[in-house]
């Protein structure tokens, strides 16, 4: 084992493991819930894309103060209370199954409180990243932790629909539960100290936001990656709102197959976490985050093309094939932000990025609702994926196009050149 790699980092080894816990369990609940609307409350199409919104609601309502309390005080403590708050939040799901009073109201309050949550632990995360293992080893990290992601989301899903067909939907909802619950253990684990931030200074909350709000602006590429995620966001919640009816009503799928479909999508991801460090050394990670996006969105084409029977495939290729790209934008994109960001503003400028890329999200979310009800599942499929291949432009047309390299940047200011 290499000293400088980070599997010789300790402190990093119980935030991935803690991780890789956390998101087997979210993926398991991103199917067992949407199971639990659709098949158990019979939700309809506007339904779901209310339960889908309020898992993202709390980015665009609450996105931007988060970046300045963020960078007012340590990190991790952050991340352990959102961890165990999403447990607690969680547990009462199965409970309220097996005494037979789950209502709809209840899984969108939950997806609500439990996004309120999200928004704290990522930001504070992707923040705390570059604290605990140094800047020059952000991509090798961010791999790492995206690996585990896309390991997550292959047998997450299949683990999901199986434990919903085998033991009940209640007991798969468990799952989730646990893995904030093991997440937020293996984080009080970690022994490095963490710094104190310079902490409130007198400047009011409006100007530390214009702060993280004028970086994202002033730079160039971050704002365009910024632009492009927002509208892929906005039409991959759109696809994932329909995502469950499609399987379960056109498409006629049992839980366990369901399980497996998304299970099959996911092994694109993890190809994508593998790859991705390869890839971005190959195309250079500046062009890498154009170029992928470019190239892979288009495929997500195939998934309305999907029928009943062998033609099935088709869907679960189209959602594998824009995993796989998704996953490795992801890597370099989180990448980039982490290294021209000065460390004393990354808390807002990501809270700035996750507010207008997943403040798209809850947006998708009731337009995928309301298409759905308008024009039928299958065609609302047909809009978000043709949105999805077009998402891509803003890349292409920034100065990304003509770099290789991540630019240079200054402690005090904006990278530069861009």
């Amino acid at each position: 084992m290499r000293r400088d790699s980070l599997w010789a980092h300790r402190d990093f080894r119980q935030l991935w493991a803690g991780q890789t816990v956390g998101q087997f369990g979210t993926y398991v609940g991103q199917t067992v819930l949407p199971l639990l609307a659709a098949t158990t409350l019979k939700a309809s199409p506007l339904q779901m894309g209310v339960l889908t919104a309020a898992g993202t609601a709390a980015f665009l309502l609450i996105g931007l103060p988060t970046g300045v309390l963020v960078d007012r005080i340590r990190r991790r403590p952050v991340m352990l209370t959102a961890d165990f708050v999403r447990a607690g939040l969680l547990f009462t799901v199965p409970l309220a199954v097996w005494a037979g009073v789950l209502t709809l109201g209840q899984l969108i309050a939950v997806a609500f409180l439990v996004g309120v949550a999200t928004v704290f632990f990522d930001v504070a995360y992707q923040s705390y990243l570059p604290s605990l293992v140094g800047r020059d080893r952000i991509m090798e990290g961010n791999t790492r932790l995206q690996s585990s992601l896309s390991a997550a989301e292959v047998i997450g899903p299949g683990a999901g629909g199986g434990l919903a067909q085998l033991l009940g939907a209640a007991t798969a909802a468990l799952t989730t539960a646990v893995g904030h619950l093991v997440s937020g253990l293996l984080l009080l684990r970690i022994q490095a100290p963490e710094s104190r931030p310079v902490g409130h200074d007198g400047t009011r909350m409006g100007a530390r936001i214009k702060e993280g709000l004028a970086f994202v602006r002033a730079e160039k590429s971050l704002r365009a990656i910024t632009v492009s995620t927002a509208l892929s966001n906005l039409a991959t919640t759109v696809l994932l709102s329909m995502q469950m009816l499609f399987l379960t009503r056109d498409l006629g799928l049992t839980p366990g197959a369901v399980g497996a479909v998304l299970a099959l999508s996911g092994v694109g991801g993890l190809v994508g976490a593998f790859t991705a460090g390869r890839c971005a050394t190959w195309l250079g990670p500046a062009r890498a985050i154009w170029l992928i996006p470019l190239v892979i969105s288009p495929v997500a084409l195939l998934v309305p093309l999907a029928e009943p029977g062998r033609l099935t495939v088709l869907c679960a290729l189209g959602l594998a094939l824009r995993a796989y790209g998704t996953t490795v934008f992801n890597v370099v994109n989180v990448s980039y932000r982490q290294a021209i960001c000065p460390g004393r503003l990354l808390g807002r400028v990501n809270a700035t990025v996750r507010f207008i890329t997943w403040g798209a999200m809850p947006v998708g979310g009731l337009l995928g609702g309301v298409l759905g009800g308008w024009i039928g599942v299958r065609a609302t499929l047909w809009v978000s994926c043709a949105a999805l291949a077009l998402a891509s432009l803003p890349l292409v047309l920034s100065p990304l196009r003509t770099l290789r390299e991540f630019p240079e940047v200054r402690e005090e200011g904006v990278a530069s050149p861009t």
